[in-house]
């Protein structure tokens, strides 16, 4: 397994609100972790929701020791949630901060992927780029309720507007997938937040990562495309080749 990750303050924000970990070795009875978060609230509240939620997930993980990967994730967020919802309560400044969470656990070949929020999880190969996670926001319901198109999507005044976060309720409601992996070399997962996604388009994304160079080049490139364009956001990118012996990655 190859994999590399990089989160980027953007041209825009006066501060980084996105979080990520990545191990490819055992994280309690998991025998991987790969996890971004992208904080939201005033203040520095979005930066300390994101890595609080992060580290809460893992230490859970780690504590609990559970070996089935969906019940472990969804154990483990719903004890983030609390901690993150608990810890907003004690300070006014941090009331109602939350954060996006994506994250994803290989398990010989099949890989189980948990979200809340807007941060996603692509599947691609040498042929496609494939969205697995599914957006918890105002613009992807109205999609799915065929009250928006695609297209007017990228416009609409509540594009950047999330309907579930880690900590800002009582309760979190994730959602999980499963996809069943080949074991091919080309095969890659990306997980990233909406400052590469609101700028940088998933064909795009499978064009740098299909490309040629390394696997840290490639990741520098998604970020640095995000930054060309307006930066406006928080970046972040871990990219993985669950299958491939070098990080001289082609697909």
């Amino acid at each position: 397994m190859n994999f590399y990750g990089l989160t980027d303050q953007g041209k825009l924000r006066r501060q980084n609100q996105d979080f990520l970990f990545a191990s490819d070795v055992e994280v309690g009875g998991l025998p991987d972790l790969f996890v971004v978060a992208d904080g939201m609230g005033g203040h520095n509240a979005g930066e300390v929701a994101s890595e609080y939620a992060v580290d809460a997930f893992v230490d859970r993980l780690r504590t609990k020791g559970m070996q089935e990967a969906a019940a472990a994730m969804a154990d483990a967020v719903a004890f983030a949630n609390d901690a993150v919802y608990e810890k907003a309560g004690e300070d006014a400044d941090k009331a109602g901060m939350g954060t996006t969470m994506v994250a994803a656990v290989l398990t010989e070949n099949h890989l189980t992927v948990m979200n809340v929020g807007d941060s996603r999880l692509y599947f691609l190969d040498s042929s496609s780029i494939r969205q697995i996670s599914r957006d918890h926001s105002v613009v992807e319901e109205l999609i799915r309720r065929g009250a928006l198109s695609e297209e007017d999507a990228e416009f609409h005044r509540d594009r950047h507007k999330i309907t579930r976060a880690v900590g800002a309720e009582p309760d979190v409601n994730p959602d999980f997938f499963d996809l069943d992996l080949s074991g091919r070399p080309d095969e890659a997962i990306l997980l990233c937040t909406d400052g590469l996604t609101n700028e940088v388009s998933d064909r795009e994304l499978f064009s740098i990562i299909e490309g040629e160079g390394t696997l840290k080049e490639k990741v520098h490139s998604l970020i640095d495309t995000a930054n060309s364009r307006r930066g406006a956001d928080n970046i972040t990118a871990l990219l993985i080749f669950p299958f491939a012996d070098s990080d001289e990655v082609e697909m």
